[in-house]
This record gives C-alpha cells, sequence and structure tokens, in this order.
C-alpha cells in the first residue's frame, strides 16, 4: 500500500514537470525541448524528436540549425517576398542559418582513415617487437630433434614401422623399391 502510494507521488511529480506542448507519453520530447532553445521546429524529425544532426540519409532536421536573431528575422521576413531580390550572401547565411553544412560537406572525407591506419599500423609493429623480445629473451632453443638429420631419422622411423599405413605419410611410400610413389 504504501509502495502505491509513493508511486502515485513520483507520479504526479513527473506529469506535474512536462511541458505543457509536449506529447504526454513521449519520453523524446521532455528531454529535446529543454536542449533545442529557441530554435524553430520545422519538421518531424529523426525518430521523431525534435534534434539537429547533418545526415545524409536524413537531410532535412527537425530543428534549425541557428536560434533566430535579428539580422536572420530580417532575411526571413525579405525571404517571404520575391527571392530574386535576394543576393547570394543572403541566400548562404539562410541556407547556414537552418543548416550547418551542405551535402557535399557532408560527404566529403574526413581523412579519419589515416588516424585509423596510423594506429593499427603502430599496433603492428609493438605486437612484432614483443615477438622479437620474446624470442630473444623467453623462449629457450629449438630442441636437437628439429635439425634435419634428426627429422630424417624420424621419417625412417616411421617408414619402417609403416605407421598409418593407409592414409597417413607411409601410404606414400613403395615398399618394393624403397622410393616415393608418384
Amino acid at each position: 500500500m504504501a509502495l502505491r502510494l509513493i508511486n502515485n507521488g513520483v507520479l504526479r511529480q513527473l506529469v506535474a514537470q512536462l511541458p505543457r506542448n509536449a506529447q504526454v507519453g513521449s519520453v523524446a520530447s521532455i528531454h529535446t525541448l529543454d536542449k533545442i532553445g529557441k530554435r524553430e521546429v520545422v519538421g518531424y524529425g529523426w525518430n521523431g524528436t525534435a534534434c539537429y544532426a547533418d545526415r545524409v540519409d536524413y537531410p532535412m532536421p527537425a530543428v534549425r540549425f541557428r536560434e533566430p536573431n535579428n539580422e536572420i528575422n530580417a532575411l526571413r521576413a525579405k525571404e517571404q517576398g520575391d527571392w530574386k531580390k535576394l543576393s547570394p550572401q543572403e541566400i548562404k547565411a539562410l541556407y547556414r542559418a537552418s543548416f550547418c553544412q551542405t551535402i557535399a560537406e557532408i560527404q566529403a572525407g574526413t581523412g579519419e582513415w589515416k588516424q585509423h591506419l596510423g594506429v593499427s599500423l603502430l599496433f603492428t609493429a609493438a605486437a612484432i617487437w614483443i615477438a622479437i623480445l620474446m624470442n630473444l629473451f623467453v623462449y629457450d632453443e629449438l630442441p636437437v630433434t628439429f635439425d634435419e638429420e634428426h627429422q630424417k631419422a624420424q621419417l625412417k622411423r616411421i617408414i619402417d614401422l609403416e605407421m598409418n599405413p593407409v592414409t597417413g605419410l607411409t601410404s606414400k611410400w613403395d615398399y618394393e623399391s624403397n622410393k616415393w610413389k608418384n
């Protein structure tokens, strides 16, 4: 019973904190409307949130990039009239008030691949140096059985004992002529 009363009290406080123009039940609307400031909401937005993001796959963000000031408001009023009267600088200023980057600027390479390549080469060089130092200072020398003389003796023993004659190494040995089969 007490837990239910506490939950009802918390719920009442949350409802009281909701802005009056927010959609009821929309968590995104509670968090983003405080963050956009005085910027104008001009669309639905990516996933229905009022946020700004420069994206090629979603080129029309929900809010304008900059908050309106006297200069931008004057340009917007001039924009309502004949567009031929707007100078190229005014058109660019209006565009930059709504968008941070053009599509060409978004698609342009950042050169970040160079950093990734450099870091991966750095780790590769470090791994090679660690392997070299491990071979020099940590690992023992190879056993005597790794030299060619011992390996030939081991192969002769495998052939003499006829180890795995069906599919193994000795299946390729001709015991009558004492030569490898073709």
